[in-house]
């Protein structure tokens, strides 16, 4: 039998479709309330468990519901909420630091943009797609 050669955008827009249909339900395993503890929880799961992260992320949560009570935290305190994840003080560090500048040039919301969102500090392009498709589909 003979196969029709596809053009690699109805082969891209096939494949697509059949990756849609099969995983048309997967969700993240992370908790969250919103935009905001979704970044967090996200940026939090690397190198570490889902499952670690929800652990963690209710006190930090907690203590440290927005944009605008993260970005005036201490790093010492964030690094002690999240010690379990794995390179906490990277993480803590980049928390704050993405929290500031949330606050400052994006008036204390998540962007909408992988240009954007890949210009915080602990946020490169894997957390920035699943910011970006789990948040604002």
């Amino acid at each position: 039998m003979l196969r029709r050669k596809l053009s690699p955008a109805l082969r891209r827009s096939q494949i697509l479709r059949r990756l849609e249909a099969e995983y048309a339900n997967a969700r993240t395993a992370l908790h969250f309330r919103d935009d905001f503890q979704l970044l967090v929880a996200v940026m939090l799961s690397a190198q570490s468990t889902d499952a670690r992260v929800n652990v963690v992320t209710p006190a930090l949560f907690a203590a440290y519901p927005d944009a605008h009570a993260l970005a005036a935290a201490a790093v010492q305190d964030v690094e002690a909420h999240v010690k379990t994840c794995g390179l906490y003080r990277t993480k803590a560090k980049s928390l704050v630091a993405m929290s500031k500048i949330l606050v400052e040039r994006f008036a204390g919301r998540v962007p909408r943009t992988m240009d954007e969102l890949i210009s915080l500090p602990g946020v490169g392009r894997k957390t920035a797609n699943v910011v970006l498709s789990v948040a604002f589909d």
